[in-house]
Parts: structure tokens; C-alpha cells; sequence
């Protein structure tokens, strides 16, 4: 590793590899950044991560694992609002989820949401202090593909060291974007990561924007008992995903009470009083007492000195890879949320082990994209993955699309469920699965079986001949296959 001539002030030391090693330094300590520490470590590479907050990142503190366990806590609300259809008395909530039988202590629901991110948290610090990695906290600074600058969280931001390395992983995430002259202020105008903090529900939340992020606490939100509406600025919720998929989501949403507002755009959300109030583009006024910005997120990567160091950004500021992680630059790898390839924790894992697998000289399986599943958690479910009927439509992929409906399953009948859907795509010739959709209370559990297909590239009669439990709401994954296999080549 060649010496760089860079200037180094009084007091900020500089760190250098030892003898024979090699030295991988991470900037950021979410998925990306923590899974490739670990795997580089355990290929006996000396490790130092700069993290700017406590290990996790935003996915473990503010994002993934905070939002999911507030689900789980609304899953149970829901199961109890329609538990009257079972036999069950005196749980019936009368169409208002979060009421009648069951109160809320949002304080407590909070603070048990806080405290399984903070002992997340301290997992992913135990696990790399166990490996050897060294952490720094501080903000990291790429001068030269080789030299890594720290500086200080506090103040004026101090450079604190310098850490030479032979391969630099960037992995510093993003933030949620924000509307145009009106800031999240922690209290009325939250941002999805503020939501945490709040002790009482709010009487009605206005959600603006109906992404994966704002359909979830759309739906989990009106579970707790909140009046929920739901600014969405397409003509149905969920763009880009499985059109059919997004509308059972926005009838159940209708049928729970949700106003879903489509074709509408937020221009601005201020206080007022003891509420807020959001202003549509079209001049149409809508009142609240709390507003969740889920406007999607930008990428964390300003600032950071990677234009002048050669990484190529592009205009939405995420950082170009290719499909082993690699940047423009030789050395300098990047993984996750600031690289925009899909904002999912088990990407950016996946693509920050990758990373450290090319750096250090070791077999690399690239990222495909068609094997990632996602599910949206809400409720019902929706999870996807591979060829999506869209990319039929479009002649992307020729291939049959089919879809069984999840009411008939024995199983759905017994636990009262009524909607949801599973829907594959095959290819018409040879019977292979190429994708599927599963719309069901936790779908984002069974759609592994598909994604096993998918990537094994199993026809629909070999998922159809595997055994299956009866009753199950796996039955309708089976039987959608052998009803489509029955139908192959007519």
C-alpha cells in the first residue's frame, strides 16, 4: 500500500496496517458496514469500523427493527378486532381496531420498542468486539482510496485520526427525505424515526406518502386505534408493486377505516394549535393532530469527500456499484441504502459480504436481484419475489401468470381470514417458476418457498409434489402450482 503525502494536522494521529495484513476499513455500522466487518474478520483481515451512532445503524435503532416490533404489537390488535367472526365474545372492536376490549399504552408499547433496539444494538457491539474489530465513533471522510479521516461528533468536528487501509467499504445508509419548508419537529411533524418518542396516541395521524414505509404505519397506526389518513400521490397505494396485491391493501384499509386520499400531493404541513395542517397541492386542507413524513429517503453520502476522491455518485447522490459491490474506484466498495440497489437490510448484508469477498481474494457470488424477496408488513401482508406480472405485461419475461385465492385454504377458513392471494409466474414452456406474490396474514413468511424455487429454478409440479401440512396456508402455494402445471402448454 503506497504512502500518501496528505497533510496530517497536530493531534490527529495516523493509523497504519500492520505487517502482512490486510486492513478493511467500514464507514457505517448498519447491516451493510456490521455483516461486513464480521465476515472480513473471520477471513482474518484486520477490521476497523467508523460509525457515526451506535452499532446497528438506523435499520437496528430507528428503521427495521423498531417499526417491525411495533407491528407485532398491532398484529395482535388485529387479530382481536376480527376475532368475533371465531365464537370469541367481548373482543369484537366494532370496526375500530385498538378499542373496545383492548387499550393502548403507547408510552409502554414505545418504550418496549426502544429497549429491544438498544439490546439489538448491543448484540452487533458484542458480536464485533468478540471477532477483533475495532470501532470508532466518529464521522468518516474518504481523502484517498488508501486514508480514511475521522472526525469528531461534536463541536466543530475535529479530525481525530487517520486509518490507512487496503480496501474501504462504504456503508453509510440514508435519511428520509423531507418536505420543502417543513421539518420534522419531533412533536407534531415526525419523520418515521421519531415516532418512538411519542407517550400518547395521536387522535388522528395524516401520513403523507404511500409508500412500503407509509402503508405500514398507515396500517399499524389505525390498529392502535389512531384515525389514520393516508396522502398518497398515485392512484393507489404501494406504487410499483403487484397492482393486484395493492388493491386488497387498500380495501382492507377502506374496510378498517383508513382515508386513503389518491391522486393527491402534500405542499407543506405547519402547527396549529394543538394539531397541524397539511396543505394539498390541488388547495385542499387536511387537519390532524400529528403528520408522518414518509416521503422515501436520500442517500447519506454527502459531505464524505467521495467525488473528490474518484467514486462516481448519481444525480439522486447514491454511489454506483456493480454487482460485486465495486465502486469507480479500485478498493472502495459500497453496500446498502447509499447505493440504491433496493433499500432492504438483507441487501445491504448481502451486499457488503460480497464485498468483503472480492476485497480479500475469496470466491463471490454476485447479487441477483430476481432471488430477493421483500414483504410489506401490513396487514394483510404482502410479500414478492422474482418476475413480477408487470414485467409479463410489459415483455419483459414471456411466462403464464396465475393466481389461487387464499379464502378457499382450509387453514384461512379456520382463522377467519377472507382476503389475500397467492399468484406465481411461470414460464409457459418448461414450467419453471420465475416469481410469485403471496397477499396473507404473514406472507413474509411464506413466501420462502417460492424464493427457494426461484432461485433453484424448480418447476410449479415439483413445488405442487412436495408434501405439505394439512391443514396449512402453505396448501395454497401447492395448490396454486398444480393448478397451473394442470394448464401448462394449453
Amino acid at each position: 500500500m503506497s504512502d500518501s503525502t496528505t497533510a496530517i494536522p497536530a493531534g490527529a494521529p495516523r493509523i497504519t496496517a500492520d505487517d502482512g495484513g490486510t486492513r478493511l476499513v467500514v464507514i457505517g455500522g448498519g447491516p451493510g458496514g456490521y455483516e461486513a466487518a464480521l465476515t472480513a474478520a473471520r477471513l482474518g483481515a484486520e477490521v476497523v469500523l467508523v460509525s457515526a451512532g451506535p452499532l446497528g445503524g438506523a435499520a437496528v435503532l430507528t428503521d427495521v427493527v423498531p417499526s417491525k416490533t411495533l407491528i407485532a404489537t398491532t398484529d395482535v390488535l388485529d387479530l382481536v378486532a376480527g376475532s368475533a367472526a371465531l365464537g370469541i365474545r367481548d373482543a369484537d372492536t366494532a370496526g375500530s381496531p385498538g378499542a373496545g376490549a383492548l387499550t393502548v399504552d403507547l408510552a409502554a408499547v414505545n418504550a418496549r420498542v426502544r429497549r429491544l433496539a438498544r439490546a439489538q444494538s448491543a448484540d452487533v457491539t458484542a458480536a464485533l468486539a468478540e471477532a477483533g474489530v475495532r470501532t470508532v465513533l466518529g464521522r468518516g471522510h474518504l481523502l484517498t482510496p488508501g486514508l480514511v479521516a475521522v472526525h469528531a461528533l461534536v463541536g466543530a468536528g475535529a479530525e481525530i485520526e487517520r486509518i490507512e487501509a487496503d480496501a474501504v467499504l462504504l456503508a453509510t445508509g440514508a435519511r428520509p427525505r423531507k418536505l420543502d419548508g417543513s421539518p420534522p419537529d419531533g412533536e407534531r411533524i415526525l419523520s418515521w424515526t421519531q415516532l418512538y418518542d411519542l407517550d400518547e396516541l395521536p387522535s388522528h395521524l395524516v401520513v403523507v406518502g404511500s409508500g412500503v414505509t407509509g402503508a405500514e404505519f398507515a396500517s399499524a397506526y389505525r390498529a392502535l386505534g389512531c384515525e389514520v389518513t393516508l396522502v398518497s400521490s398515485r392512484d393507489q397505494v404501494l406504487p410499483g408493486s403487484d397492482r393486484d396485491a395493492a388493491a386488497v391493501l387498500e380495501e382492507s384499509f377502506r374496510r378498517r377505516g383508513i382515508t386513503v386520499r389518491s391522486r393527491s400531493r402534500a405542499a407543506s404541513a405547519r402547527v396549529e394549535g394543538d394539531g397541524v395542517r397539511v396543505a394539498l397541492t390541488s388547495g385542499e386542507e387536511i387537519r390532524g393532530s400529528h403528520v408522518l413524513l414518509a416521503l422515501g429517503a436520500i442517500p447519506a453520502t454527502a459531505g464524505m469527500g467521495l467525488e473528490e476522491a474518484g467514486v462516481r455518485l448519481r444525480e439522486s447522490g447514491h454511489i454506483e456499484t456493480d454487482r460485486v459491490s465495486r465502486t469507480s474506484v479500485r478498493g472502495v466498495y459500497a453496500a446498502g441504502d447509499c447505493t440504491g440497489v433496493l433499500p432492504l437490510a438483507s441487501v445491504a448484508a448481502i451486499q457488503g459480504r460480497t464485498a468483503v469477498h472480492h476485497a480479500l481474494g475469496e470466491a463471490v457470488a454476485p447479487l441477483i436481484r430476481a432471488h430477493v424477496a421483500s414483504a410489506v408488513f401490513t396487514s394483510p401482508e404482502i410479500a414478492t419475489v422474482g418476475a413480477s406480472e408487470q414485467d409479463v405485461a410489459d415483455g419483459l419475461v414471456v411466462a403464464d401468470v396465475r393466481s389461487y385465492p387464499l379464502g378457499t385454504n382450509a387453514r384461512a377458513k379456520m382463522q377467519g381470514v377472507r382476503e389475500g392471494f397467492v399468484k406465481l409466474v411461470v414460464r409457459h414452456d418448461s414450467g419453471t417458476v420465475l416469481g410469485g406474490v403471496v397477499v396473507a396474514p404473514r406472507a413474509s413468511e411464506l413466501i420462502h418457498p417460492i424464493t427457494l424455487a426461484v432461485a433453484q429454478r424448480l418447476t410449479v409440479e415439483q413445488l405442487a409434489d412436495t408434501s405439505i401440512v394439512y391443514p396449512s396456508m402453505t396448501g395454497s402455494l401447492a395448490e396454486a402450482a398444480r393448478q397451473i402445471a394442470m394448464t401448462l402448454g394449453e
